[in-house]
């Protein structure tokens, strides 16, 4: 994750100073990676909600699910937008991210075979079959997008690349 937005302001940056838009964020591959799994995760929620899924219990467990960490992605995402890691230097944003990721790459991995096995081809409603074979589909991505983010969280964690969580939190250290 070298190269990250924000690591070259992450220095000049202090805790009193007001934040900003980080409009490179948005094209390094920590934002892309975010901004996909925020996308991914309404779509799954989305079709999973379009469906009687209140009818399966199965279906409450995609839902919470992809809303829980639909909900946190955003917060990170808008924390990293608005450069406020900056202002919490006393919080280890690799790690907490790192954390993030894995817990919900093993959430949606739970989600997703629990979206996919309940699926039922002799649905009588076919637009249901087809809203929750395509939201089994989305947690599949949705599932592969946070297992790499968490890839690419454990190497900032450990320092194999640079980026502006890790370059704030050992200046201010």
């Amino acid at each position: 994750m070298a190269g990250l937005p924000g690591a070259s302001r992450a220095r000049s940056a202090s805790p009193g100073t007001p934040s900003a838009l980080d409009g490179t964020f948005l094209c390094s591959p920590l934002g892309g990676l975010m901004g996909t799994q925020a996308v991914l995760g309404l779509l799954v929620w989305s079709l999973i909600a379009a469906t009687t899924y209140h009818l399966h219990a199965a279906y409450g467990w995609v839902m919470f699910v992809s809303l829980f960490c639909w909900i946190l992605t955003l917060l990170f995402f808008m924390t990293y937008l608005l450069q406020l890691q900056l202002k919490f230097y006393v919080i280890p944003w690799p790690l907490v991210l790192m954390i993030y990721n894995a817990v919900a790459t093993v959430l949606y991995i739970t989600a997703f075979v629990t979206c996919a096995a309940a699926v039922q081809p002799t649905s009588w409603r076919q637009w249901d079959y087809n809203r929750r074979a395509a939201a089994s589909f989305f947690a599949c991505l949705t599932m592969i997008i946070y297992g790499v983010s968490t890839f690419f969280s454990f190497r900032a964690w450990k320092g194999l690349g640079s980026n502006a969580a890790t370059s704030q939190v050992t200046d201010h250290a």
